[in-house]
């Protein structure tokens, strides 16, 4: 039975509001800009109004029905959160999966896949060929991969050249890198939702964007009506990317995840 608000100790409620606090500041800052803030900030007032009401001493026996709806809807609340938040903690967890402390202490070098990379991707910022390419980290794309055309071919700038040229009929999709072999190609990503970005990016960011928020992997995108340079990582779109400075952005991302700083964004989070 909740206490009411004169028995409570005065120390015990400093702590208690101290841990909800920090709860809801970080809760807040991992959801700024989420679709789900507004829902979360409702939720809150509806959910803050109940407990001031239990605190004042409407939680006793002569208002047990009040309090039975009450005890109903928190937990109908929580379980809507999962429901609705899903994208959001599935990407939570993932990003404390790559903490520091849970992953090993080795370096991966990607030097030459960069450099095969940035090649291609410069020649079809030039071109204005439009272009989409997920390199994988840590999470398999595996069942993603079965519903495009398996390549599994040595990775080479002429490769990537070739299928995202306009006569190709792999053109229009997406390509998924593992390591120096291009797995497959064809590859249709997943779409961020609608509003998640600016309206000037088109389905390619879109599909980078939601690709990225579901894994760990890095996209690269090519805009086909502009050539600009995007790059996708963890929900984030960052663009443009200079052509000068691909090379060192993509090596940034790809080598020492320990070293990374936060991108830069334009537009909005996942």
């Amino acid at each position: 039975m909740p206490p009411s608000l004169l028995s409570i100790d005065l120390l015990e409620l400093v702590i208690e509001l101290a841990l909800i606090w920090a709860v809801v500041y970080f809760t807040v800052r991992f959801l700024q800009g989420t679709r789900g803030a507004g829902i979360v900030k409702g939720f809150a007032v509806l959910l803050a109004a109940f407990v001031l009401l239990q605190l004042l001493g409407l939680g006793t026996e002569r208002f047990a029905r009040l309090n039975f709806i009450i005890d109903y809807f928190v937990g109908l609340v929580a379980i809507l959160l999962i429901v609705i938040f899903q994208p959001e903690l599935r990407q939570a967890t993932m990003r404390l999966g790559q903490a520091r402390l849970l992953r090993s202490g080795r370096r991966y070098e990607y030097d030459a896949r960069v450099d095969v990379i940035a090649e291609a991707v410069s020649f079809l910022s030039r071109s204005r060929f439009g272009a989409i390419i997920a390199i994988e980290r840590n999470i398999r794309l595996g069942s993603l991969i079965e519903g495009g055309q398996p390549l599994d071919a040595k990775l080479n700038p002429s490769l990537l050249e070739s299928i995202f040229w306009p006569n190709s009929p792999l053109h229009d999709l997406g390509v998924v890198i593992r390591g120096e072999r291009v797995l497959a190609a064809g590859v249709q990503f997943p779409l961020a939702e609608e509003g998640t970005l600016p309206t000037k990016y088109g389905s390619r960011h879109r599909a980078a964007v939601g690709l990225s928020a579901e894994s760990d992997c890095l996209v690269v995108v090519v805009s086909e009506e502009t050539g600009i340079i995007s790059l996708a990582d963890g929900g984030h779109l960052e663009s443009p990317i200079a052509v000068d400075k691909l090379t060192e952005a993509l090596r940034r991302s790809l080598t020492d995840l320990d070293e990374q700083e936060p991108p830069a964004v334009e537009g909005q989070t996942s």
